[in-house]
């Protein structure tokens, strides 16, 4: 599944915060440096998805906020039962 997500660094805690149409909102505790902010937030997917990190793909978005991730190992199915649970 590709998802598009909106990462919001330097936040207290580690968290998706809403869903505005198919852009996911995530707050990572990482700072934007060198990449750090990238690691955090596919470490948190992989835990929010239950999937393995292995599984979870930066495809765009490097330097920008928003980013293009793919992640495998679940069903379309699963992964659009645990994003319609997102406010």
């Amino acid at each position: 599944m590709i998802i598009k997500v909106r990462v919001i660094p330097n936040s207290k805690k580690n968290e998706v915060v809403s869903r505005v149409g198919s852009i996911l909102r995530v707050k990572v505790v990482a700072p934007a440096v060198e990449g750090q902010a990238n690691e955090e937030l596919c470490d948190f997917l992989s835990d929010f998805f239950d999937v393995k990190r292995s599984m979870i793909f930066l495809r765009k978005g490097e330097r920008g906020r928003e980013k293009t991730i793919e992640i495998t190992g679940h069903s379309d199915q699963k992964f659009n039962e645990i994003l319609d649970t997102i406010p």
